[in-house]
């Protein structure tokens, strides 16, 4: 009689392994083949674009490459299922419903070298969100049409980013610090957004000043407030604040010069009138 083959223990142990880790039961990603609705290739790229689809899909291959999941209806990213494809290079999740992202949505993608999350209803960007993506080459962030916010650190991990697009946002002030951690960016989409073109964006100002070259659509980055510069260039804008800003250092650097003529001057005057009013020279009311 045949015995049937012992299953191999080491499969077994992975198993167990990732029921441990998991802590709700097997996920729906180690299952082989391709998601429902999705077209997967030999390159490793699933294609599920514009299948209606209101989650994220399941099943998608661990070995995946590329993801494209844009022109559904997708309302999350779930961090557990997502984290398993960490050979991610390639992510697009443009034109969904996404509203929220956090630190944890990209935890273990630690390759990925391409995100889009433009076109959904996001409304702020966290500290650290992309922290985990240390190899993020092109984030592609656009057309939000509540993002109001992003932290001053939201990339502050992210020294390989070199394009970064958040235009046609609803972002008003950005802190400098979020543009001065990225020490390669080459190219910066800010046009669409209703800038305010006051002193909560004087380091912005200086920065575009200096940093103009990296900028997508310069024409296009224009105020929204206050009433007097809407719809101003907000490059225009800035140089001239860089002007009055350089006039003002030029008259400050003079300033100390000019007041200690001014004491020269007034001392000389004093020793003048004492000489005078020892020789009896000093003129009076009466005299004149």
């Amino acid at each position: 009689m045949r015995l049937a083959p012992q299953p191999s223990a080491q499969p077994l142990r992975l198993v167990v392994v990732l029921l441990l880790t998991t802590a709700a039961g097997a996920s729906p990603m180690l299952t082989p083949g391709c998601p429902d609705k999705c077209v997967c290739d030999e390159q490793l790229v699933v294609q599920c674009a514009g299948q209606q689809l209101s989650t994220f899909p399941s099943n998608v291959p661990l070995a995946t490459r590329q993801l494209i999941i844009s022109n559904n209806r997708i309302g999350e990213l779930p961090a557990l299922w997502l984290n398993y494809l960490s050979d991610l290079v390639y992510l697009d999740c443009s034109n969904n419903s996404l509203t929220e992202i956090s630190e944890s949505t990209f935890g273990n993608l630690r390759k990925l070298a391409y995100l889009d999350l433009s076109f959904n209803t996001l409304t702020r960007i966290a500290d650290r969100t992309f922290g985990p993506l240390a190899t993020l080459v092109m984030l592609r962030m656009t057309d939000n049409p509540g993002l109001s916010e992003v932290h001053p650190e939201a990339f502050m991990e992210n020294a390989a980013l070199q394009v970064l697009d958040m235009s046609r946002n609803n972002l008003t002030v950005l802190n400098i610090t979020t543009l001065i951690a990225l020490p390669v960016l080459r190219s910066l989409g800010l046009s669409g957004n209703p800038w305010t073109c006051e002193c909560d964006n004087e380091d912005l100002c200086l920065w575009i000043h200096l940093e103009g070259f990296k900028f997508q659509d310069e024409g296009q980055t224009v105020c929204g407030t206050p009433e007097d510069k809407e719809g101003q260039r907000l490059a225009w804008v800035m140089g001239t604040v860089m002007v009055f800003y350089e006039r003002y250092i030029k008259k400050k650097s003079q300033q100390p010069d000019t007041d200690e003529e001014d004491e020269t001057s007034d001392q000389n005057n004093t020793s003048r009138a004492q000489s005078d009013l020892g020789n009896g020279k000093l003129l009076t009311s009466q005299n004149v």
